[in-house]
């Protein structure tokens, strides 16, 4: 067996014995409530997984321990599939009604941040399930800005190269010299952010178990509720604001949460990405709240709000609702089915194309029709007061692409698997976007992928994680020229 293998499979063996250990919690909470069936299915669950873990990573430890750009790509996109599949096992044993496709799906769904969701009757259900829920959402949220920091600007995957914390010898801009200390650092912001979630919930009239569980899956943009009607079951208080709060929080760069820890404050709103985000997120709460008002939804103040909530919650691929906007209207449908596809910045635990992917195809389109226009002259696309190299531009062309390619043939699947049009191009984008809710009757805010085939689920499950893994990352992983030597 190569040393590459064998760090690969080290790897793999230290993260499941992690997550195992993790459902020792849900175990535990299951226990205290009563709900045996549950709590011995973590139990073992938790069991096994660490023993496999570690007998795994125990068989496999050598000294040379380096990764490859192979070992990195395998490493990326083996391990949430193979987490998926242990933390699906309490899911599946547990009493929870839950089929095997079932529980894979919401596993993948948490562990990605999607928030689609298969399971009904939420009010009624093992606290520890939920929790579990919870916790699947916010491992996966910091697992994806550490990965997004340390890892994928190393493989150049579409176009993060730009956020290569080590490109630059500045004092401002070269944050932490080893990816350990950088995924060390952000994890303990992602825990601050998570705690201070969980203190503003309380605030906001949540009980100690609905705050913690809803701050994990806030922080992580994932979406997961302990509640049938999510956050709207808290209407009462003022759990919308906390959110919405919190959700642009965990929608700006990470990165820039350390550099203004370093004395750089500057660095968050100097980023152009930040004042894309932020562009989006304005003209388009502006623009949804202007139409429902005027549409007689809401009154003016419940409406700016109702608003406000799920276009917040959308862009940044949450998932909650406070509001089934389905029945809003065309207008309202078709413009959430838009910003499914936005995201927030690159670093975050937010999903789908990211705003400076859309800001780079717009300089690269304008410089070659200024090319057009003038041929002999020559011109540079910077982004951020940066050269961008051509090597960058390709990146992100490519990624758009495979994202349109990806979008197209899963959302054709759908059809051919008898769905209507909404849900199979709803379905497709929520779930690649990993969003959470799609449109239509369905799988809509107040419906859930539960009534869907199971092979909508396989297709759906596969979207889930190629747009967890900035797509490009999983597809190499399909060409002959990757596994040849």
């Amino acid at each position: 067996m190569s040393s590459s293998v064998r760090s690969v499979l080290f790897v793999l063996g230290i993260m499941v014995a992690s997550l195992s250990a993790a459902m020792l919690i849900p175990a535990l909470i299951d226990r205290y409530a009563g709900e045996e069936a549950s709590s011995r299915a973590f139990f073992w669950s938790s069991v096994w997984g660490g023993f496999l873990g570690l007998a795994v990573a125990l068989a496999v430890k050598t000294d040379n321990g380096k990764l490859t750009t192979r070992s990195a790509f395998l490493v990326t996109g083996g391990s949430w599939l193979v987490l998926a599949v242990f933390a699906a096992l309490p899911l599946r044993y547990g009493g929870h009604d839950l089929s095997w496709t079932d529980a894979l799906f919401e596993a993948i769904s948490g562990l990605t941040t999607t928030g689609a969701t298969v399971v009904t009757e939420l009010d009624g259900r093992a606290p520890g399930f939920l929790m579990w829920r919870a916790i699947l959402q916010w491992i996966g949220g910091i697992g994806i800005i550490v990965t997004a920091m340390a890892i994928w600007p190393l493989l150049g995957v579409g176009g993060m190269q730009l956020f290569r914390i080590e490109s630059t010898d500045s004092s401002a801009e070269k944050v932490l010299p080893r990816a350990v200390q950088i995924a060390t650092a952000i994890s303990l912001i992602y825990l601050a952010l998570t705690l201070a979630c969980v203190i503003a919930y309380s605030v906001a009239g949540m009980n100690g178990f609905d705050a913690i569980a809803h701050a994990m899956t806030t922080i992580a943009t994932g979406g997961y509720s302990t509640r049938d009607a999510s956050i709207g079951a808290f209407s009462g208080g003022n759990a919308d604001y906390v959110a919405m709060v919190f959700m642009l929080l965990a929608a700006l760069p990470f990165v820039s949460y350390l550099m203004l820890v370093r004395g750089h404050p500057s660095t968050l709103w100097r980023d152009p990405q930040v004042q894309g985000f932020f562009l989006v997120v304005v003209i388009a709460i502006l623009a949804m709240s202007v139409f429902v008002v005027a549409s007689d939804l809401y009154a003016p103040g419940a409406g700016i709000r109702t608003a406000a909530f799920n276009t917040i919650s959308v862009i940044t691929g949450t998932g909650y609702a406070t509001a089934d906007y389905g029945v809003w209207g065309a207008p309202a449908t078709a413009a959430f089915f838009v910003l499914m596809f936005a995201g927030g910045c690159a670093g975050s635990t937010t999903c789908s194309v990211k705003i400076f992917r859309y800001q780079i195809a717009l300089l690269a389109i304008r410089q070659h029709i200024v090319s057009l226009a003038h041929p002999r002259a020559v011109t540079s696309l910077r982004y951020g007061g940066r050269p961008v190299p051509p090597e960058t531009v390709h990146s992100v062309l490519g990624f758009l692409f495979a994202f349109i390619a990806v979008f197209t043939l899963s959302a054709a699947l759908l059809g051919a698997i008898g769905l209507d049009t909404t849900t199979a191009l709803s379905g497709a984008a929520t779930t690649l976007a990993n969003v959470g809710p799609g449109l239509g009757e369905i799988i809509g805010p107040a419906g859930t992928f539960q009534a869907l085939p199971d092979s909508a689920k396989w297709v759906m499950s596969a979207n889930m994680l190629i747009g967890r893994l900035e797509v490009l990352t999983v597809l190499i992983l399909f060409t002959p020229r990757f596994w040849q030597s």
